[in-house]
């Protein structure tokens, strides 16, 4: 796959800046020409991975940092990570089952894996072996014939 343009970004783990990377990814985007449903589901994906970084990567309060990088590829390929350098997921399969959460007390919903694989085409989630969790999001955005196609 031939990449086309990509971005980073590395900001504190903060919840002010995760409507700060939804937007971001967003405006990255806008060059693919996405539908308003594409563009909602990328950004809702982006802000329930970046608010499990948030949230669950670091415990203490020492906040550490989120990287997100989003790249285009050939085809109309969107290919995005949030990386952060925290404490890691004990079970990662565990975590992506629907209502699993390991903060009750906070009125955590459990859902956040599950809205993002519901949203985008691919989700991998990874233990970093120097510690953390990187997600990888991937969605095709329709070109403008197939968007022409569908309309007949």
């Amino acid at each position: 796959m031939k990449e086309i343009n990509k971005m980073e970004l590395k900001f504190k783990a903060i919840s002010e800046n995760e409507s700060f990377a939804r937007a971001s990814v967003a405006g990255f985007c806008l060059g693919l020409n996405p539908t308003m449903d594409e563009l909602t589901d990328i950004k809702t994906a982006v802000s329930e991975a970046v608010t499990n970084s948030i949230v669950h990567a670091y415990p203490t309060d020492k906040k550490g940092e989120v990287t997100l990088s989003v790249t285009i590829f050939e085809g109309n390929l969107l290919k995005i990570e949030i990386r952060d350098y925290g404490v890691g997921i004990k079970d990662v399969e565990k975590a992506k089952q629907p209502f699993f959460t390991t903060k009750p007390n906070e009125e955590r919903s459990g859902m956040g894996f599950t809205v993002m694989e519901s949203f985008m085409d691919s989700l991998t989630v990874k233990n970093e072996k120097t510690g953390g969790v990187l997600v990888e999001l991937t969605k095709k955005i329709e070109s403008e014939n197939e968007k022409m196609k569908k309309l007949g």
